[in-house]
């Protein structure tokens, strides 16, 4: 949390439109944090934002290298400097046993989930490294461990999060 005597800290988080990412980006902003809040759905986002003076809603797919690029030079133009990336987008895909998955349904899983977190996690950490350092946080799962029935698709990848970690 900012304090007093230090400059305001800067925050990307991604997935922020709902869920984990939505109620930490409204925490932080409640304790004054600069929070860059990053989905693909730009309503969300806003209504995650709440109108707050210190929140800046970029719309982005997170599985395109290039929208993670201008969303991390956004970000950077706004506020100057990120201290810190909530490494957080990602989706459950279908239900369904290894034999039901569709090559289809994989992909979707893994352009969010993998992709999706390495381009976050390569852009952060070029930009950390050229402002000083920083922290960034990969959200994971406890089901890379002890995953659920049905939730192949999302095991797999939350397990590759731990190896990024």
């Amino acid at each position: 949390m900012p304090s007093a005597n230090m400059p305001t800290s800067s925050i990307l988080i991604t997935g922020a439109g709902s869920g984990i990412g939505r109620a930490t980006a409204r925490l932080l902003l409640a304790q004054g944090w600069n929070v860059v809040l990053a989905g693909r759905t730009e309503q969300t986002l806003q209504e995650a934002a709440q109108g707050h003076g210190n929140a800046l809603v970029v719309q982005a797919d997170v599985s395109s290298a290039e929208e993670v690029r201008c969303l991390f030079a956004k970000a950077t133009e706004h506020f100057g400097r990120l201290d810190t990336l909530f490494n957080n987008a990602g989706t459950f895909g279908p239900a369904v046993s290894i034999d039901e998955l569709s090559a289809e349904d994989w992909e979707k899983v893994c352009q969010v989930n993998l992709t999706g977190a390495m381009n976050c996690a390569r852009e952060a950490f070029k930009h950390m490294k050229l402002h000083g350092g920083g922290r960034i946080i990969n959200n994971g799962s406890i089901s890379a461990q002890v995953p659920r029935p049905r939730s192949v698709a999302y095991a797999v990848t939350k397990h590759a999060i731990t190896g990024l970690t």
